[in-house]
């Protein structure tokens, strides 16, 4: 199998691709197989049992094309799909593979970025209202203040490729404004969600300069370059070619044509073997 050693990196649908291109660029020999579910995007208003079926069949089917270990680049599967999959599924089917998240990685380095002890959490109905951030973040830094915000007009702008437009100043401004009223003393705001960073420009131009905003990607390829340092056991297994190949489970021609939004490159990807899909 031309696959075997590749790191699978799994989202729901394109968003993942912020954090697969950071990780790529801070890990440049490895092989990499990204996977999008974009068949049945988005999760964030899916239940928790739903999200963690998806979830675990994607990674089941990422496994399957020889990844020993898998990166949930998507915040509502870290959200509602990880901790199942970590306790009850690779104990007893697959102890020799590891599955990561995007939470854990960023509750760990959060509370760097404020001097206030006050940030803002920005993200989909799904991980808002899990309250997986706050609660992870006060593992870490237990007088950190977490003030969320769901912003569910920001996905479907930016997916329907509206994010540089001037119809998206509107809900930018909005859901800003609704999380600064929560409390003036934030000064960093996290965007939980990794579709988020194609709106960065926007949102800075709504923020007071004062206030930091932070992205994932660039603080799960660090935490992982540290993970692979410790886990010779993981890290032995992994192909170090550069290979990146592409799946969808859904129409290729849409999938290539919203990745290179993403990414700031064309890619070629694949139609996934729907095998593992209902």
């Amino acid at each position: 199998m031309d696959n075997i050693g590749s790191i699978g990196v799994f989202d729901s649908g394109f968003g993942g691709l912020t954090v697969f291109k950071s990780i790529a660029e801070k890990l440049p020999t490895y092989n990499y197989i990204y996977l999008g579910d974009n068949a049945r995007s988005p999760y964030g208003d899916h239940s928790f049992e739903t999200v963690y079926q998806y979830t675990l069949e994607c990674v089941e089917w990422l496994f399957a094309q020889g990844c020993p270990l898998v990166i949930l680049a998507c915040n509502t599967a870290s959200a509602k799909a990880l901790r199942s999959i970590q306790q009850l599924d690779l104990p007893q089917k697959y102890p020799n593979n590891r599955v990561l998240g995007v939470i854990r990685p960023t509750a760990e380095v959060i509370g760097d970025f404020t001097k206030t002890k006050n940030i803002g959490v920005m993200g989909t109905r799904g991980t808002i209202n899990s309250n997986s951030y706050p609660i992870e973040i006060s593992h870490f830094f237990p007088t950190l203040k977490v003030h969320q915000q769901s912003c569910p007009m920001w996905v479907p702008i930016i997916e329907n490729g509206e994010h540089l437009g001037e119809g998206a100043d509107f809900f930018v401004k909005e859901y800003i404004q609704q999380l600064l009223e929560k409390s003036s003393e934030i000064d960093c705001i996290l965007l939980a969600c990794t579709h988020y960073p194609l709106l960065i420009p926007k949102i800075e131009q709504q923020l007071p300069k004062h206030i930091q905003v932070l992205s994932q990607g660039e603080i799960v390829a660090n935490s992982l370059a540290d993970y692979l340092q410790r886990h010779a056991e993981i890290e032995n297994k992994l192909a170090k070619q550069a290979k990146k190949t592409f799946y969808t489970s859904g129409d290729v021609n849409t999938f290539n044509a919203h990745a290179s939004v993403f990414l700031g490159q064309e890619i070629e990807a694949q139609k996934m073997n729907n095998a593992l899909l209902p």
